[in-house]
């Protein structure tokens, strides 16, 4: 959202009442910053009617074909594209939410979901680990709340660290606790296995439904995909999700006009814990297993990987740059080596950056931008002809 958006978001959450610009003022000065900040943010009832009225045709169709899709595709491309996309766009939307929308970049996002990953692996049923090191065995609906609530904790003390520092050095602190986290479970055996970590961490069967199924899998990760999505849409249009907005736009004077931005700031944190915390969960049932592979520096980039090529500032572009990664991943060895994969998704992401900064959302935004003024421009000169 840029600051203009930001400020329309501000006079639509007052209810509808529009506020008139000082004359004279610019967009972007002081009085409209601080009038448009000033102005009562949108209740929770609004925010909701809002965000049901943002629905469009599109998003219907969309929403169909998602339902239908395991029905139409084989059970790897219902599992190893559909399944992994959209748990690792919901790990990524925890990025976008944060580097989006609260101008934070956290590369600890996959050091979070690992934590939830590990919570799941040692309070509920895994086989035995290296070392030594071997699960509570308690049930999957004790284990998992205990692992995304640990996780939530884990990004919050991350939050608390690095809130009170700006661009690159969030990023290096980010990455260091990342890091940190990846040789600790590295190297602890006795709990977390070492380098081996847990395996057959299998997911539940509810109700006659096995997790570890490709269409129940794919049906889980997709109501915990949507659950997400709408509720950052939601959560963009409440007082809380418009008083982050300004923090990244603006954060002295939102300070100075009474918002706690680094309590604001650290709520996003645990926010985008729990996002992380479920995707995690959801990544450790889909490889039936967890290790300090899945936490290490390579997957903790390819979440921001993912988020950049989707689109920073869409709550739906994670989902889309977690598909092009996923089918990437899974395809690019029939045009090179697996091993120059990492050249591959370099090519891929170098060149959407490049060309459209804000992703393949972005680009297709401007392209549908040109081709709409394209049609203006043909209609004024058939006008004009006739």
């Amino acid at each position: 959202m840029s600051a203009a958006q930001w400020r329309r978001a501000m006079n639509s959450s007052a209810g509808g009442n529009a506020w008139a610009r000082p004359a004279g003022a610019s967009a972007s000065s002081p009085a409209v910053v601080a009038r448009a900040a000033s102005t009562p943010p949108v209740g929770a009832s609004v925010a909701f009617g809002e965000a049901i009225r943002a629905i469009r045709f599109r998003h219907v169709v969309i929403l169909l074909a998602v339902l239908i899709y395991p029905w139409v595709a084989t059970p790897f491309f219902v599992y190893q594209i559909g399944g992994q996309a959209l748990a690792l766009g919901l790990i990524a939307l925890s990025l976008t939410f944060l580097g989006g929308y609260g101008g934070m970049v956290s590369l600890a996002q996959m050091a979070t979901a690992g934590v939830a990953g590990y919570m799941v692996a040692i309070f509920g049923i895994a086989g035995e680990a290296q070392g030594g090191a071997s699960s509570l065995g308690w049930p999957w609906w004790i284990a998992v709340p205990i692992g995304i609530a640990i996780a939530t904790l884990f990004a919050t003390f991350v939050g608390w660290l690095s809130v009170r520092t700006e661009g690159i050095y969030t990023i290096m602190i980010t990455l260091a606790i990342g890091v940190s986290f990846y040789y600790l479970v590295q190297q602890n055996y006795s709990i977390f296995g070492g380098h081996e970590g847990f395996n057959e961490v299998h997911a539940p069967t509810v109700l006659g439904a096995n997790f570890s199924h490709a269409i129940p899998y794919y049906y889980l990760a997709l109501f915990w995909a949507l659950t997400g999505y709408f509720f950052i849409k939601y959560l963009l249009r409440a007082p809380f999700g418009v008083a982050l907005q300004g923090v990244r736009e603006n954060a002295r004077r939102m300070n100075a006009l009474g918002f706690d931005v680094t309590a604001h700031r650290i709520a996003a944190y645990s926010i985008a814990g729990v996002l992380a915390g479920i995707g995690g969960v959801l990544m450790v049932w889909y490889n039936g297993r967890i290790s300090p592979g899945t936490v290490g520096t390579g997957p903790m980039l390819d979440i921001l990987i993912i988020a950049v090529l989707g689109g920073m500032r869409h709550p739906i572009g994670p989902f889309i740059g977690a598909i092009l990664f996923v089918l990437v991943q899974n395809f690019a060895i029939d045009i090179i080596a697996r091993e120059r994969f990492n050249l591959v998704i370099g090519v891929v992401f170098l060149s959407i950056v490049l060309f459209s900064p804000d992703g393949l959302l972005g680009l297709w935004g401007y392209v549908r931008t040109r081709f709409q003024a394209g049609g203006v421009q043909l209609k004024l000169k058939g006008r004009s002809v006739g």
